[in-house]
């Protein structure tokens, strides 16, 4: 397991590589990023454990909305330490892989369940287009979390009243298997887009709408692609939408 000093040297290491920052540059970065993510959410659970403790709230409903709310945030703060770790094993190669016969189908039903599972609120449409039988080689639960993270990506960046993902799987030849994730949401700004799949990196779209998120889902996507000697490539323009082409060998591409 990663200790604290390691995970953040792990990340500043990153950081420092993709950036060619100075280390005083990127530290301050990296500790600007975290404090922002982790500041809310502690805000919040210390304001509520104080009003709890100073008995200013007597009614037994409103104790409960108080824990609620408190288990919400502690749940929020959970989420990004094992964001920050899962991508930090990967990076780092100490994330041991399965090699197995993998159906893309079951990648995108379980992402899909994923989606569902995440209870993000408004309701949203999702087309498919999948080929039958396209498989793949690989480490299934490590696909799933990376398609899923596609797909919440997506929800939030669709208009609250008319959300509209597509996926698409398809055989690009015999040797590349690809699963596309689109929205109807605004678009990347072309300056955003170089940036999209750095650590802590967020659209101005969800940072404008106050949209939760860590800023590592996309980071996250790319690692694992990486690991399975595949690629993500981002396909979007303003007003227009994003299309996430996630690619990777074709079982007989990698025998």
């Amino acid at each position: 397991a990663f200790c604290t000093s390691s995970l953040t040297g792990w990340i500043l290491g990153s950081m420092f590589v993709r950036r060619g920052a100075t280390l005083a540059r990127v530290q301050s970065d990296f500790l600007s990023s975290v404090s922002h993510e982790l500041r809310t959410p502690i805000t919040s659970i210390k304001v509520f454990v104080e009003t709890l403790r100073d008995d200013r709230v007597t009614d037994p409903e409103e104790r409960k909305k108080c824990l609620a709310i408190m288990y919400q945030e502690m749940d929020r703060l959970e989420g990004l330490v094992k964001k920050l770790m899962d991508l930090s094993r990967i990076e780092s190669g100490q994330q041991a892989f399965t090699k197995d016969a993998v159906s893309i189908t079951d990648v995108v039903t379980e992402a899909l369940g994923a989606l569902e599972a995440a209870k993000l609120g408004d309701p949203v449409e999702v087309m498919t287009d999948m080929e039958d039988g396209l498989k793949t080689t690989g480490d299934k639960s490590a696909l799933v979390q990376a398609v899923g993270n596609l797909l919440i990506n997506a929800y939030k960046y669709t208009p609250e009243r008319n959300k509209v993902i597509g996926i698409v799987a398809r055989a690009r030849g015999d040797k590349q298997i690809e699963i596309a994730v689109s929205d109807n949401g605004p678009g990347i700004a072309p300056d955003e887009q170089r940036h999209i799949f750095e650590h802590f990196q967020r659209g101005s779209a969800a940072v404008k709408n106050m949209q939760p998120g860590s800023g590592l889902g996309l980071a996250i996507v790319r690692a694992v692609a990486k690991a399975h000697r595949g690629k993500v490539k981002l396909v979007t323009a303003p007003g227009q939408g994003a299309t996430f082409h996630f690619t990777m060998p074709a079982p007989s591409a990698q025998a």
